[in-house]
């Protein structure tokens, strides 16, 4: 995956998808307008499925680039679609369903070390006071584990849900962008692991906050709950989840 020249002055190119869900995706660009407008290139929109037009109208500080794709592809291909269009050294990921209070990229960026590939806020849901735990590596005892009483938390995350991910351009080239096969979970946890294998670090701006207004379909629809399962077997048998696993443990004895 070729690395995208660094021609816009503005660091972020940001790519939302929209699965029917415009409705959302204005006030979400209203709030980027709003906060973040210095720093946002352009935003990349793809329409995944015929919906009618209903931000044509709309305009913001920044342009808005809309792909249409003739058949739905998946997360990950169509992030990795839109990245083909990104042109500016950072590259934001971001659902249709995130809410901002205030600028949370231009800090973000602010803690960017060398090795850094991947960014994001602590995010916030619905109907909750504190922001949502950091996640460990995932596996069958601790999606068990983290819904019982007395869970602790790890203090940093070994990976983070593709909700918000502010990734380094030549990161998200280097590891060739997300796996296609993975079609609508499972995406997000193997790009991390694999950005940390490559040698990319993950980042989270602990005081910055988002707000994610929770479309969760796996606990509504069974086809999403089968795809759910299917994409967690595809991680559990792949090798970079087993690599980053024996890479986590060998960090955990280091800091022993």
């Amino acid at each position: 995956m070729p690395v995208p020249p660094t021609a816009d002055p503005s660091p972020v190119t940001v790519s939302i998808v929209s699965h029917g869900q415009q409705a959302l995706i204005g006030p979400l660009l209203d709030d980027l307008d709003r906060f973040c407008a210095g720093v946002v290139g352009k935003v990349v929109l793809t329409v995944n499925i015929p919906e009618p037009e209903a931000l044509a109208d709309r305009t913001w500080r920044f342009p808005v680039e809309r792909i249409a794709n003739a058949a739905p592809k998946g997360f990950g291909a169509n992030h990795n679609q839109a990245f083909a269009h990104c042109a500016t050294p950072w590259f934001l990921v971001l659902n249709p369903d995130i809410r901002l209070d205030g600028d949370v990229l231009s800090p973000l960026l602010a803690l960017a070390q060398e090795r850094t590939g991947l960014l994001a806020p602590r995010i916030l849901e619905p109907g909750r006071t504190t922001p949502e735990p950091h996640r460990r590596l995932i596996t069958p005892r601790e999606i068990l584990a983290r819904r019982k009483p007395g869970y602790t938390a790890p203090a940093v995350p070994d990976w983070i849900p593709g909700l918000f991910m502010l990734l380094r351009s030549r990161a998200y080239a280097d590891v060739r962008g997300f796996d296609e096969r993975f079609f609508m979970y499972g995406e997000d946890f193997d790009l991390c692991a694999r950005l940390r294998l490559a040698g990319w670090s993950i980042r989270i701006g602990e005081d910055l906050l988002a707000r994610h207004e929770a479309q969760r379909a796996s606990r509504r629809s069974l086809r999403h709950l089968q795809w759910h399962v299917g994409s967690l077997l595809r991680v559990w048998s792949s090798g970079a989840f087993r690599r980053y696993r024996r890479l986590l443990a060998r960090e955990g004895s280091a800091q022993q």
